[in-house]
C-alpha cells in the first residue's frame, strides 16, 4: 500500500501519476495526517470496475442457483455457441 500526502500530490503530480501507472494498487492520499482520497490510473480503475461487474453477475447466478432456478445445461450452451459460431462464419 502506498500512502502519500496531499502536499506530495500538489507539489509532485508526476510522481503520483508515475506511481499510479506502475502499480495496480491505489495510492492513498492523506490530508493533515488523515485519509482523504484514493488515486489510481484509469486502466486500473476500469479493470476494477469490470471485476466488480463480473462479481455482481456471479453473485446473481449463485443466488439463482441457491434458490433453485433452472439453469442451462452444458449441451444447450454448446449448441447455442455452435449456432453463433456458424452464423459468424457465414457473414
Amino acid at each position: 500500500m502506498v500512502i502519500k500526502s496531499s502536499t506530495t500530490l500538489r507539489n509532485d503530480y508526476n510522481l503520483i501519476s508515475n506511481l499510479a501507472h506502475e502499480m495496480d494498487d491505489p495510492i492513498y492520499i492523506t490530508k493533515n495526517g488523515e485519509g482523504d482520497l484514493v488515486v489510481m490510473s484509469m486502466e486500473s480503475f476500469e479493470k476494477r470496475e469490470e471485476l466488480l461487474k463480473l462479481r455482481t453477475k456471479i453473485m446473481i447466478a449463485e443466488n439463482d442457483r441457491l434458490s433453485g432456478k433452472q439453469g442451462v445445461s452444458f449441451d444447450e450452451v454448446k449448441q447455442r455457441l455452435e449456432v453463433k459460431f456458424n452464423e459468424e462464419i457465414q457473414d
